[in-house]
């Protein structure tokens, strides 16, 4: 169980890539395209801003996570048993901080933080152009 366990953490860590060409489409988009985006809009948002006017968009995607290990056994007669168990359980949560750096409605910049995986599923959708007729 453990090898399982280690085997899938190894997985998950060589999976965790952040493709810049991911990063650089967003710099010069218009926050509508971050409103309207099929996956963004699924997540939830935590807005910041900073004195000088930036705003900082928090896409939070994450999770809460779990595992427990166990053994048990059992010895005995006919007449007494013997039995021990024991059990160690351990919980996190596992996020992706999309953080989008933003001034008058465009995006600066685009910068994952924490366990995070890009592809071309994060990128800029032509929803938003089609909605506004931009």
């Amino acid at each position: 169980m453990r090898v399982l366990l280690f085997s899938l953490l190894v997985l998950l860590a060589g999976c965790a890539t952040v493709r810049q060409q991911d990063l650089d489409v967003w710099v010069g988009m218009p926050v509508e395209a971050l409103e309207t985006h099929s996956l963004f809009v699924t997540v939830p948002l935590y807005k910041t801003k900073t004195e000088s006017g930036i705003e900082i968009w928090n896409y939070a995607n994450g999770a809460d996570v779990a595992s427990c290990f166990g053994n048990a056994y059992a010895t005995g007669n006919s007449t007494y048993v013997n039995a021990n168990s024991f059990s160690t359980c351990s919980s996190g949560r596992i996020v992706c901080n999309n953080l989008f750096y933003i001034k008058d409605k465009v995006v600066l910049e685009y910068k994952p933080s924490g366990r995070c995986y890009t592809d071309a599923s994060v990128q800029p959708e032509g929803r938003y152009r089609k909605l506004t007729g931009k």
